[in-house]
């Protein structure tokens, strides 16, 4: 016996139903416009620009995992050496549209350099570009990422390009400024509404109408108007049926102090009337005023009311960029050692988030582990190094007070010399001096003697 066949208006509806049920089953397809990890042949979807080699200023890049890793098989590009210009892009397998879609914008970066002055910002680019003549003139439709320099700039730069003119967000959003890897991701939503977020974890939202100064405002305050006269800004105001007590004002604020006695000595004829000293009365309340109670009244503090801007024109269009087809990284640094890594432009935010999960967020952990064994190395060396200067520099002081040594024995052996000498010059013309003398005596005997003769 076969079953009883079923309405038709119900089949209808169980129908539907499933259809409903496969509909809402079945997630959204994200669409992936370009990834990049750096694994085998990266090279031959990225181009290198000229930008400053002909001048000697052009930086390189180099294929590697850093100095630490979570992953040593997890490879990006880093920028070397330092003080030099740095441009690289990769093209789109097709051009994207965002209109009527999210667009994500994601990546990592990791500073080995602990970098002083230095960007770490990416671009995508519109229409077409000279990929070998990427520079830091090239228009770009989105700039993002972390701007370090000294200790003024540390911030996410958040630019983007509406007819033909860059606009910054006005937020300040703090970047990471530590040595280890850190997810950046931009989300720019057909409502016209974004998300800033470093390592999967929001840290600025909004609006473009509101942090971006690329339309006029919707509202203006309204500069004429002025508060009515009848405005009650009186949140509480006194109880009219609340009366003063009879006895209110019969209550002295200070009484008789009960525990102040009269000197023995005190003499009224001379020192008058005697009265004891008060103090504060307990049962005293102050002047008297009637209880607060809610104002029925009420109407707030009253603001400036806001009208609409006659200058805002509204474009539903304000997320939307001309077709997107090149991601580029283009800086300046002082300090090279930038490392980039997972690159993703997608419509999906939860396929980014997965992504940053499963790579640099996974490997945080093993990374910041390998940093600090490498910072322990480091330190070594440097104390061995400084170590190794300090002895250098006490086998110099060595040198240099034995070499003043000798030089101060040689001064003495050379000042006796010369005293000596002189000593002997003196003695010579000492001796020089006296044998005159005695030629001189004998001169005078032989005068003598031929003037006796003479005489005789």
């Amino acid at each position: 016996m076969s079953a009883p066949a079923l309405p038709f208006p119900r089949v209808v509806s169980l129908t539907l139903a499933l259809l409903l049920f496969v509909v809402i089953s079945v997630p959204a397809v994200s669409e992936v416009i370009f990834e990049e990890r750096f694994e085998d042949g990266w090279e031959d979807r990225w181009v290198r620009s000229d930008w400053k080699r002909s001048e000697g200023l052009a930086g390189n890049w180099i294929h590697t995992a850093g100095k630490w890793s979570g992953d040593e098989t997890d490879k990006g590009i880093q920028t070397s050496p330092d003080a030099r210009f740095f441009a690289i892009s990769a093209k789109f397998p097709q051009e994207f549209s965002n209109k009527g879609k999210t667009l994500v914008l994601q990546y990592s970066v990791k500073h080995e350099q602990k970098i002083e002055c230095g960007g770490g910002y990416v671009k995508l680019m519109s229409g077409y570009v000279n990929q070998k003549k990427f520079s830091g003139d090239t228009p770009y439709s989105i700039m993002f990422g972390p701007d370090i320099c000294g200790t003024q700039t540390k911030k996410l730069h958040a630019i983007i390009q509406y007819k033909g003119q860059n606009y910054p967000i006005k937020k300040t959003v703090p970047c990471e400024t530590d040595q280890l890897s850190h997810v950046y991701t931009f989300i720019i939503r057909p409502d016209a509404s974004y998300s800033i977020l470093v390592d999967n974890r929001e840290k600025e939202s909004g609006s473009l109408y509101n942090d971006w100064e690329i339309l006029p405002p919707r509202k203006l305050k309204d500069t004429k108007a002025k508060k009515p006269e009848d405005w009650d800004e009186r949140e509480y105001i006194p109880d009219p049926e609340d009366e003063k007590p009879e006895d209110w004002d019969s209550i002295p604020a200070e009484i008789p102090d009960p525990n102040s006695i009269k000197p023995d000595d005190w003499d009224e004829d001379e020192d008058g009337e005697w009265y004891p000293s008060t103090i504060p009365n307990p049962k005293y309340k102050g002047p008297w005023r009637p209880k607060k109670i809610k104002n029925p009244n009420y109407q707030g503090k009253w603001k400036t009311p806001w009208i609409d801007n006659p200058e805002f024109e509204d474009d539903p269009d304000l997320y939307v960029f001309a077709p997107l087809q090149y991601f580029g990284i283009e800086l300046w640094q002082v300090k090279a050692g930038s490392l980039f890594d997972n690159i993703l432009v997608t419509d999906d935010p939860e396929y980014a988030r997965q992504v940053a999960e499963e790579t640099t967020l996974k490997n945080k952990e093993a990374e910041s582990e390998a940093f600090e064994e490498a910072e322990k190395k480091r330190e070594a060396e440097e104390e061995r190094e400084q170590q190794a200067a300090r002895e250098q520099g006490e086998r110099r002081r060595h040198g240099r007070d034995r070499r003043r040594d000798v030089r101060a024995r040689d001064y003495d052996r050379r000042e006796k010399s010369r005293s000596w000498r002189r000593e002997e010059l003196k003695r010579k013309h000492s001796r020089r001096y006296d044998d005159d003398d005695d030629d001189d005596d004998e001169e005078e005997d032989d005068d003598d003697y031929y003037m006796d003769h003479d005489e005789l």
